[in-house]
């Protein structure tokens, strides 16, 4: 991967966007697998229906594991220096998250160059699932 420099860099930029598949109930179970989190609200629809829900629903964590894989699709890991994020809404079955990332600050801080980044995560209707925010070091 090929680090962007910070010389090209612009407040305004918006150099991140990933598309995911539609999340499916296999994403689900996959995920509940991977992470040990198997919160019958995640992966049983009867469950998440005597608690009031439609169906099931994704795990936050996962919306913010792909809002994580935006971040570093644009900079390698070792470039992250915080990275932070609030969850706003349930991500449903069937959705595609489609995570932006906008360049929102240039600064210096312990003799780097930095960028920090506005993060969202949205549905293609354009709801905010997760927003955010990570600082990345450039060259």
């Amino acid at each position: 991967m090929a680090q962007p420099k910070y010389a090209d860099v612009n407040v305004g930029d918006e150099p991140i966007k990933l598309e995911t598949a539609p999340i499916s109930r296999t994403t689900l179970a996959l995920y509940a697998g991977a992470s040990g989190d198997h919160n019958p609200m995640h992966i049983d629809i009867d469950y998440a229906k005597a608690a009031g829900q439609s169906d099931v629903f994704a795990h936050g964590m996962l919306s913010m594991a792909y809002l994580g894989r935006g971040v570093t699709s644009w900079v390698p890991q070792s470039a992250l220096r915080s990275f932070s994020t609030k969850f706003t809404k349930i991500t449903r079955v069937g959705e595609k998250i489609i995570v932006t990332g906008k360049v929102a600050e240039k600064m210096e801080a312990e003799g780097e160059k930095r960028v920090k980044l506005e993060l969202t995560a949205a549905n293609e209707a354009g709801e905010v699932k997760l927003a955010g925010e990570a600082v990345v070091a450039l060259a």
